[in-house]
């Protein structure tokens, strides 16, 4: 992982997880960029820092989406919790990652 500071995990993200970087811009223009509230920059960070975490890895990444699709076409509201509640714990994992890990 990158620095923590959005400079450095946008460098990364265009480095190593391209497919990210269009999206990274639109959602930066539209929380910071155009709207100059950089108290939306902390929640902007850990929302790409778990992005880019994921996308570093394609075999989780794709675990991570699987678990939530299979959670929104589960009829078994229990077995929906379960696949949410495990994805969550992966994004929750990814999220603490720290630069260099």
């Amino acid at each position: 992982m990158p620095e923590r500071s959005i400079p450095a995990l946008r460098a990364a993200i265009a480095a190593h997880a391209p497919e990210l970087l269009d999206d990274f811009e639109a959602n930066w223009r539209a929380k910071i960029g155009d709207t100059y509230d950089i108290g939306a920059a902390p929640a902007f960070l850990a929302r790409w820092w778990g992005e880019y975490a994921l996308a570093r890895d394609p075999d989780l990444d794709r675990h991570v989406r699987d678990l939530e699709e299979r959670a929104t076409q589960s009829a078994d509201p229990d077995k929906a919790t379960a696949f949410l509640e495990e994805a969550a714990q992966i994004h929750n994992r990814v999220s603490r990652l720290g630069p260099g890990e």
